[in-house]
């Protein structure tokens, strides 16, 4: 998605954030088409919250340059507040005020744009009539349930009919189930309305539902951009595939006979013309077999039903320090029950090996 800013809703370039010595961001490129999702997806601390607050203007960039609609709003010589650069905004407190009601807080946007009367009137009405609370209008926000509260945050963000619509984590202080629910809900509206969105989340469920492009982001770079599809099936690192689950990765090293792991010769298996790798091992890519007639052996440490199989986790017999895998199973499994395990070569993702730090 990096490119021109010419054509794109968003475009930023060589973007550089630092804190005194710390550096938050390190050079990052990445632009938007119109009426696409970006998720930032990653763990605390990895930038993607600075990245979103410096697209909103909440903060200024140490150095890069960054262009909406094609327009310049942040460079060396140059910084547009973030009143002036048409975006909505939902945050994850949702930064309701509670001396106003529903609607009042809804149409806060408008009034300090100049927007009074019927005009404004009709645009809460419709921005309510969006999220489902058109009957709430008059109640306290305090009296809404915490998905409620964060509908009223996301029709004021889009009241002022904004092209572009930041997310800043809006769903991580509801459960998981309600979560599901405004996931969809979310998507919906984006979709229906034609914005253009960015999408903050730690949660990589809700960036995979959301996104046209997923942006995984590590210790302030983009480690890997690309679609849903393409990230679960083409991990661009094994720290990509550890932070997604898609499976454990294994280190094996190989020698005239094929690959080992902890010892214990595997076969050839494919993979790179190298002494070591390392190998994304997922569900997929395994089959139960009798214990004692494969390389690759585990106890059975937990079982969980999902949808028309067993999700069940294997502690491998030959990792030290303890390593698990997964595996589908069509039947229950034993806690404690051995079993053997066996990989399907073509099924397999490999990665160079990782070089280790020198010890000091």
């Amino acid at each position: 998605m990096t490119g021109d800013r010419a054509g794109n809703a968003i475009s930023a370039r060589q973007i550089y954030m630092a804190y005194g010595k710390t550096e938050v961001l390190r050079g990052i490129d990445v632009s938007m088409p119109q009426g696409q999702t970006l998720a930032l997806l990653g763990p605390s601390g990895c930038g993607k919250t600075t990245l979103l607050r410096l697209v909103a203007g909440l903060l200024s960039p140490t150095s890069g340059e960054i262009a909406i609609d094609g327009q310049m709003v942040a460079c060396p010589s140059l910084f547009v507040p973030p009143e002036k650069r048409g975006l909505g905004m939902v945050f994850q407190d949702y930064a309701l005020w509670p001396h106003l009601s529903v609607a009042g807080n809804v149409a806060f946007p408008l009034e300090m744009a100049g927007i009074n009367g019927a005009e404004r009137q009709a645009r809460v009405k419709a921005a309510l009539d969006r999220v489902g609370l058109s009957a709430m209008a008059d109640r306290s926000p305090s009296a809404l349930s915490g998905g409620q509260q964060q509908r009223v945050a996301i029709a004021r963000a889009i009241v002022a009919e904004p092209r572009i619509v930041l997310f800043d984590e809006p769903l991580s202080n509801l459960d998981r189930e309600l979560r599901e629910t405004m996931v969809a809900e979310l998507g919906a509206l984006i979709r229906g309305l034609g914005l253009t969105a960015i999408y903050v989340t730690h949660d990589q469920s809700e960036a995979l539902t959301l996104a046209d492009q997923v942006a995984v982001m590590e210790a302030g770079q983009i480690a890997q951009l690309a679609a849903p599809e393409d990230l679960v099936e083409h991990p661009a690192s094994p720290k990509v595939a550890e932070f997604l689950r898609l499976g454990a990765v294994l280190s094996l090293t190989r020698d005239t006979g094929g690959w080992s792991y902890g010892g214990h010769a595997l076969g050839p298996m494919g993979g790179p013309e190298a002494s070591a790798a390392e190998v994304l091992v997922t569900p997929r890519a395994l089959r139960i077999a009798d214990f004692g007639t494969t390389a690759l052996s585990g106890e059975v440490m937990a079982v969980q039903y999902r949808d028309t199989a067993y999700a069940v986790t294997v502690r491998l017999n030959q990792a030290a320090p303890a390593q698990t895998v997964q595996i589908s199973s069509d039947t229950r499994m034993r806690l404690g029950e051995r079993i053997g395990l066996e990989i399907v070569s073509d099924r397999l993702r490999w990665f160079p090996a990782r070089t280790q730090a020198p010890v000091h």
